[in-house]
């Protein structure tokens, strides 16, 4: 391979933030110049007043190989013969302003030393035999607005581990097949990882990044994690991949402060430090900093196979006032509290993100009312694909936590969503952030004795399958765990062999079944007329009921929900049309931990008009229950 020599060409797209393949060009390069096998070493330092690549290759001496600078974009390169696939390496950066120094990792680096320490190591992507080809021409159908999809969120470093080894983490190939298959028979659509770029410290679950393009090396190499995201491609799992632009962390190796000035993030506090954090915030306005964030999003895209990313903090990216007190922040040049450069990025990256990789998912989780997160940029929107619905999520929790008593006075809160669930193509997430820091587990947040939490649970995933919108669940809580999430330990897996746990796994199982072969809870998510109310009104009774429709308007499906804890004997809803209505589901089934009453199977429609609707159905909803009919054809 000749040397990856940065041509005029490239460095004019860099500067203006328009190079969106600068990986191919940054970085270490392994390559051969007139015979000679080495890396082609490049890094951008536009202040520096000298750079120099030192490694274990040389004995870490920073004289030995200096850098030479191309001024007119700041980008220092240089040709090291010799340099071997995984020898370790760092920049000495040595500033022209005021004689600060520091040893720096790559920005650009494809792999790092395992922490504490912070070496980036040379590493060569190719040669990895993807068998995923079949997934790769299909997987625009998978990700379509239209299509089922059901995420599994995984921490990969507590998902599993092997206690009788130290308590020691799975390697990706470890849990490549364990994953693959437990997803599958699980019957999710997409597994989303939490942040796998390299990070320093464990307890940040990889949301301060330092490698934008080095999957984390706890787990094995850049080729092992290749075949997890493979494996899983070939179970017919999409892989979604926690993705962080919004800020970074200020060890001293990454890219705080790297050529001596503020060169990633803004220099006035005001504008670059995020308080809630204690992190770095981007500076967006730079069109450098647009590049190597554009391409690091587009690198995971094309090197690794993944199908979506899941921008987290967009909302602390948005809001110059984000965690911040009155004149800690900077207003924007019309006086406003809206980061407009900010937006600027987000909507070029959607743009270039779509037009390279138009199959892929790119979810926002924006927690404010921001207008038009998921609506294309040409209609003023921010150009994501899906955004998370935080507000759903919090009015749910809020109201399961009720004791079933005080429902009634709460009703709103199942019903508000629908005022503006069509807005936006929304996920419905029960996250990793609601398990954490007190907040409790899912099967914790429910009221009641152990049954009435168990029933409550299957209730309310019930509800989030029949709700308009994507789903996406944390590990962990379609068993049940009792404990909140920690980071540290694998999930207790032992509890899936006592009764309860294993009946609400199955319930999850059944419910993602049922929701992947059944259209009309999928096809027309993100309009009004894939969604009608039957009766949203029974307060006292804390009752809810609605249909869904697919495309084809004959294609219905009807969820009905008993909030309290007192059996509903004769109760009647209005249904579209006659014949036999088959139960497809029942959460209060013996099979799931219920206590078994029902309907016996389904129940014949009457032509008796109800609900405005011309036949009605006479029900026996059990406590505390989720029941789904649909009619026989």
């Amino acid at each position: 391979m000749s040397a990856p020599f940065l041509t005029d060409y490239d460095l004019h797209l860099m500067a203006e933030g328009k190079h969106f393949r600068s990986y191919e060009k940054l970085g270490a390069r392994l390559c051969e110049v007139d015979g000679v096998s080495g890396v082609y070493f490049a890094v951008w330092a536009p202040n520096a007043r000298r750079v120099s690549v030192m490694g274990d290759f040389d004995g870490w001496d920073p004289e030995t190989h200096p850098m030479q600078i191309r001024p007119e974009a700041g980008i220092w390169e240089c040709f090291v013969p010799g340099v071997s696939p995984g020898a370790l390496y760092k920049y000495r950066v040595i500033s022209k302003h005021n004689d600060h120094r520091a040893d720096k990792a790559d920005p650009y680096g494809f792999a790092a030393e395992i922490r504490p320490q912070t070496a980036s190591k040379v590493w060569d992507l190719t040669g990895y035999d993807w068998q995923d080809t079949a997934w790769m021409a299909e997987r625009d159908r998978a990700n379509a607005l239209d299509a089922p999809v059901s995420i599994y969120e995984v921490h990969l470093g507590s998902w599993r581990r092997v206690p009788e080894e130290g308590n020691r983490w799975l390697s990706y190939r470890e849990l490549a097949d364990s994953l693959a298959e437990y997803v599958s028979q699980m019957g999710f659509t997409h597994v989303e990882f939490m942040p796998i770029t390299e990070h320093p410290f464990d307890g940040s679950w990889g949301y301060q990044t330092v490698g934008y393009f080095a999957p984390t090396s706890r787990f094995g190499t850049p080729q092992d994690f290749m075949y997890l995201v493979d494996r899983l491609h070939q179970r017919g799992i999409g892989v979604i991949l926690d993705w962080v632009p919004a800020h970074f962390p200020s060890d001293e190796h990454g890219i705080g402060y790297f050529d001596g000035t503020y060169l990633y993030e803004h220099a006035d506090p005001r504008q670059g430090q995020q308080p809630d954090w204690g992190t770095l915030v981007c500076n967006f306005g730079r069109w450098e900093v647009r590049n190597f964030l554009i391409n690091s999003g587009l690198f995971w895209l094309e090197t690794y196979h993944v199908d979506g990313l899941r921008v987290d903090a967009v909302a602390s990216m948005l809001y110059l006032d984000y965690g911040r007190q009155d004149g800690e922040w900077i207003p924007n040049r019309h006086g406003g509290r809206e980061n407009l450069e900010a937006v600027e990025f987000l909507r070029q990256f959607n743009e270039q993100v779509y037009s390279e990789f138009p199959g892929v998912m790119i979810i926002a989780e924006e927690s404010t009312a921001w207008p038009m997160v998921s609506r294309p940029t040409y209609l003023g929107g921010l150009g994501f694909g899906f955004k998370w619905n935080m507000g759903w999520m919090h009015d749910m929790l809020d109201y399961m936590s009720l004791d079933p008593i005080h429902r009634c006075y709460h009703q709103h809160r199942l019903t508000f969503s629908l005022l503006y669930a069509f807005t936006e193509n929304f996920i419905l997430p029960f996250s990793h952030d609601e398990m954490v820091h007190g907040k409790g587990s899912m099967i914790g947040k429910m009221p009641g004795d152990d049954w009435q939490k168990f029933a409550n649970l299957r209730l309310l995933y019930g509800f989030m399958m029949g709700h308009p919108g994507k789903k996406l669940l944390f590990m962990g809580s379609e068993f049940g765990q009792w404990r909140e999430w920690n980071h540290d330990s694998s999930l207790d897996w032992h509890l899936v062999g006592d009764p309860p746990h294993r009946g609400l796994q199955r319930w999850v199982r059944d419910l993602n079944t049922v929701y992947r072969g059944t259209s009309a809870l999928y096809e027309v998510d993100f309009d009004a007329v894939g969604f009608e109310w039957i009766d949203c009104t029974d307060s006292q009774r804390s009752v809810v009921s609605f249909l869904r429709r697919g495309k084809n308007p004959d294609d219905v499906a009807v969820f009905v929900f008993n909030f309290t804890p007192v059996p509903r004997h004769n109760y009647e809803i209005g249904v579209p049309r006659g014949g036999f209505w088959k139960e497809r589901l029942n959460s209060d089934a013996l099979p799931y931990g219920g206590g078994g009453q029902g309907n016996a199977g389904g129940t014949e429609a009457a032509p008796a008009p109800m609900h405005g609707r011309p036949y009605s159905l006479n029900l026996t909803l059990p406590p505390l229950a989720a029941l789904v009919f649909q009619p026989e054809s």
